[in-house]
């Protein structure tokens, strides 16, 4: 199997990993190489992505030789069989382990920045390279994530030497590879462009899936920060996951609900709530189904539930602030969006003020778009048609304030170079009007 380049791998590899999204997985790439093949994946799955540091504890008189290895956060693995074997002394351990972590913590502020190294504790982790030769970069990696608090540990590359799959399979609990060829010699060679990754791709990257903020806090009106918070919803009988971002002030607050093979980490989302969160709104992204009920993929499609949950989570919400509520819905997300909308106002619903679609299904909420009061935009990519042909059947039933945005050049998922940047000003801009004034 021949991959173009780090990009062509990361997003075949991401198909043979997607069983993994209803685990809620961390990604973390092996950097340099392994970070673009690691930033599809974690686009494919709605995952956080971060680099996973490690360094090898060389023996002195013969580097390539590890007694051990060091990762981020004071994790320490050391084979004592191979200390005692190498007669390597406390000094000189001492001596290799300072500078080793010296070089660790250069590059980790190198790649990361200011942004805090992901919690791994009792969670998946998927940890990814563009290719293993000899597997002990990724065997250090392997050890380092467990030592983290990791509860399941998947290696996965696109290409490996076979030895080295066989070595690594008791260092993961999963080793997921692409291709294993007999005749394996080099990484480079399974790939037309095997151009070095730089450290500014690196840096780049991590931000891009950081979102425009890092998503690390938001304004409030009197200048405070607001920090995401994990919550639990209770709504039609089970516990909900969301992460809640409330500034004092608020001149709204938005929920959102995310598409079908997607999550409340997406990137997408994380990316344009991040925008409402500095332009002084409050946000709440929400799995409306558990980790067990995504499995079936019949339940993506039952709009009815989706949008019950929706409408259980905002009256939870209500009780929580007096700000005015949005939604804001993807894919078949929207079409429960629209569905809950479609009740607000009602005994049975709690007043919506706006509701915003990207690459939305509305067909899905019909026969109730009728009913749906709170003004709605529609935003569609222009190269989505068959996703734009329905957005304006649907849009030709709203009895609403309504309007289609269509955003020139963008595919389904807004990934071409600044649309989903347009997606995140057009909602501001809604829900801006439509919600509260922006925050300044």
């Amino acid at each position: 199997m021949l991959f173009t380049d780090r990009a062509d791998a990361g997003q075949r590899l991401a198909v043979a990993l997607r069983h993994l999204e209803a685990d809620d997985p961390v990604v973390l790439g092996l950097p340099r190489g392994g970070v673009p093949v690691a930033y599809e994946v974690a686009r494919t799955l709605g995952a956080p992505l971060d680099v996973v540091v490690v360094r090898k504890l060389g023996v002195p008189y013969h580097r390539e030789l590890g007694f051990g290895a060091i990762g981020e956060g004071g994790a320490r693995v050391i084979s004592d069989d191979i200390v005692r074997r190498s007669g390597v002394g406390p000094d000189e351990a001492a001596a290799v382990e300072r500078a080793e972590k010296a070089e660790l913590d250069r590059r980790a502020r190198r790649f990361r920045g200011d942004r805090p190294r992901l919690a791994l504790r009792g969670r998946t982790v998927v940890v990814v390279d563009d290719g293993i030769a000899t597997g002990s970069t990724a065997a250090a990696a392997c050890e380092v994530v467990r030592a983290q608090g990791a509860a399941r540990v998947v290696l996965a590359a696109p290409v490996a030497a076979p030895d080295a799959v066989a070595r690594l399979s008791s260092r993961a609990d999963d080793v997921v590879c692409l291709s294993v060829p007999a005749m394996f010699r080099a990484v480079g060679e399974w790939y037309e462009d095997f151009t070095q990754t730089s450290d500014e791709e690196v840096v780049a990257l991590l931000a891009r899936a950081a979102g425009p903020a890092g998503r690390t806090a938001a304004r409030g009106a009197g200048g405070e920060t607001a920090e995401e918070v994990e919550v639990a919803v209770e709504a039609d009988g089970v516990r909900l996951a969301g992460d809640l971002t409330l500034p004092g002030g608020a001149g709204g607050v938005v929920v959102f609900a995310h598409g079908s093979g997607s999550s409340r980490r997406s990137p997408r989302n994380k990316s344009v709530a991040t925008a409402l969160n500095r332009a002084g709104f409050g946000t709440l992204l929400l799995d409306l189904l558990t980790p067990a009920e995504e499995a079936h993929r019949a339940n993506v499609f039952d709009i009815d539930t989706l949008a019950g949950r929706l409408a259980d989570t905002t009256r939870w919400l209500r009780t929580r602030t007096s700000a005015p509520l949005g939604y804001f819905g993807a894919s078949t997300g929207a079409a429960a969006a629209l569905r809950a909308a479609a009740a607000s106002g009602t005994s049975a619903g709690t007043e919506i003020g706006a509701v915003v679609s990207r690459g939305g299904r509305p067909d899905l909420a019909r026969p109730r778009l009728g009913d749906v009061r709170a003004p709605t935009l529609l935003v569609v990519g222009g190269r989505d048609t068959l996703v734009l042909d329905l957005n304006r059947r649907a849009q030709a039933e709203l009895r609403c304030e309504n309007h289609l945005e269509v955003v020139a050049g963008a595919t389904h998922l807004f990934e071409e170079p600044g649309a989903l940047e347009q997606v995140a000003e057009l909602a501001q801009d809604w829900f801006t009007t439509h919600l509260g004034p922006r925050v300044d």
